[in-house]
């Protein structure tokens, strides 16, 4: 999960890609880049931390120039370095830059590929690098010394061809404009928008559309699946669809906790959707729980708070806040390590304490990965004095590794993995607990948009879109992903499984 944005104006972008870049904050705090480009040359700025700790004055005043992308990253495996940040660049053809969100589940292969047959070097631990040299050595077999957009397109379905899993990137051609473009599958999200000047129309392609409208654009559509977008230095706008059977299985992870609540994703309000899961959640209570005795629902910030609203009033429960959040501390589930994570709930989260004495309390969560939140939570609920702790899931049970580009860790640190719902209760210590069903979250985003067919839902039921995930692939991931794994030093080799995903 990351943010990536990218923009070709009629004034200098270093402003709006930053301001882009913060609105986009929750999809990545581990590191941040941006990188325009003037009459031919490139300017640079990415290191590790968030967007405003990245960039001073100075560095803002050298992001000259009126076409640039950015993104900001959070790791899934590996260390944190700022080697891994991005946009990444090569050389050759042209001069390259691409910033990418998603995950490649054929990276090894393709790694040994760029480096025996291509005679590609990659330098650092992520895919992305070898997405970008994909994209590279497609246009540099054209041997031309001018390109056109049908040269791009053609690149693009050269990548489709080569590369599987999730991603959804954006690419700056010195000279020639900004690319986007999104995986056949769709499971990461992209889309572009415009706005009018005085000087003429400035496009804008994002992670999530709340990017372009909070500086002033209009949201054209989404990238489709498969589909790449091209504007030129000039300002003039090209699609095509370039992948050979493309479908729309957006990942439905996404509208649970991803994605601000402000976005639009093909064309579903992330805002209703979960809106509509707490009253999914709340009609599963009345047929399953009918005689309860809750007394209120409060949720714990601030993902899961839309979904709480609903639940309470279908239930005619009352609903209150029962936990204040820190601000200034970052979202526990993409911080690398239990140890961290661990540390930072109690840090993150303090109780109201006359919300909770002597009453019997639904705490209502987004989801349920590990479960150290969840158990720590109802402690707190405990000691500032709740007579019974529920806890409801606005998901259903994670039980399988995210390969696509999601934190989501090995299947033994999922809570849910190979446990019953009763066994889960017992060890967050819940009185009693209930999760979303699948049919009913999926029910409840496609309710916004009827065309979506289907979702990728892996760490729900395990089924992974691209049809290529073996069990010795999810083996291999654990051993990258194990949080000992993550809290080791960086060292200088780069081995195969050692990959950074973005």
């Amino acid at each position: 999960m990351c943010g990536v944005i990218g923009m070709v104006a009629k004034s200098p972008v270093n402003q709006a890609l930053y301001d882009g870049l913060t609105v986009l904050q929750h999809r990545g705090q581990d590191a941040a880049g941006i990188m325009t480009f003037e009459h031919g040359r490139l300017h640079l700025r990415k290191d590790n931390g968030l967007v405003r700790d990245v960039f001073s004055a100075q560095d803002m005043m050298q992001l000259q120039g009126n076409v640039g992308i950015g993104h900001c990253r959070y790791p899934t495996a590996g260390c944190s370095s700022s080697a891994e940040s991005q946009p990444f660049y090569v050389n050759s053809p042209y001069g390259i830059s691409l910033a990418h969100n998603g995950n490649l589940t054929n990276a090894d292969a393709i790694k040994r590929d760029l480096f025996l047959e291509d005679l590609r070097h990659i330098n650092t631990s992520s895919d992305s690098e070898i997405l970008l040299n994909v994209f590279a050595h497609k246009l540099g077999e054209l041997g031309k010394l001018r390109i056109t957009e049908e040269d791009i397109f053609g690149a693009v379905s050269g990548i489709h061809e080569r590369c599987r899993g999730g991603y959804a990137a954006i690419a700056m051609i010195n000279g020639y404009g900004v690319l986007g473009f999104r995986d056949p599958n769709g499971i990461r999200p992209l889309c572009f928008g415009s706005r009018e000047t005085d000087a003429g129309t400035e496009y804008m392609i994002a992670s999530e559309s709340v990017a372009l409208s909070v500086l002033g654009f209009t949201l054209i559509r989404d990238v489709a699946p498969g589909e790449a977008v091209f504007i030129d230095l000039d300002g003039h706008l090209y699609t095509r669809q370039c992948a050979v059977a493309p479908r729309l299985a957006p990942c439905i992870f996404e509208y649970v906790y991803l994605a601000r609540p402000d976005s639009m994703l093909d064309d579903v309000s992330v805002y209703k959707s979960r809106l509509r899961m707490g009253r999914m959640l709340a009609g599963k209570i009345q047929r399953e729980w009918a005689r309860h005795d809750i007394d209120v629902v409060i949720p714990i910030p601030d993902t899961s708070r839309t979904a709480a609203l609903d639940l309470a009033n279908d239930l005619n429960i009352t609903y209150r806040e029962g936990f204040i959040k820190n601000r200034y501390i970052g979202r526990t589930f993409i911080m690398p390590g239990q140890a961290v994570r661990k540390k930072s709930v109690r840090q993150k989260l303090n109780p109201i304490e006359l919300e909770f004495r002597g009453k019997n309390v639904l705490l209502l969560d987004d989801s349920i990965v590990r479960g150290t939140t969840s158990e720590q939570i109802i402690e707190m609920a405990r000691d500032a004095g709740a007579n019974k702790v529920y806890f409801a899931s606005a998901a259903p049970p994670v039980r399988y590794p995210n390969v696509y580009g999601i934190d989501m860790p090995a299947a033994r640190e999922l809570l849910a993995h190979d446990r019953e719902v009763n066994d889960i209760r017992r060890l967050i210590g819940a009185d009693d607990m209930i999760y979303q069903d699948l049919g009913d979250l999926m029910e409840a985003v496609r309710e916004g948009n009827e065309a979506i067919e289907t979702f990728d839902c892996s760490c729900f039921d395990g089924q992974y879109v691209t049809g290529d995930i073996s069990a010795e692939y999810l083996l291999a991931l654990e051993q990258a992903r194990a949080d000992e794994v993550m809290n080791r030093p960086a060292v200088a080799p780069v081995n195969d499984l050692g990959r950074m995903q973005s």
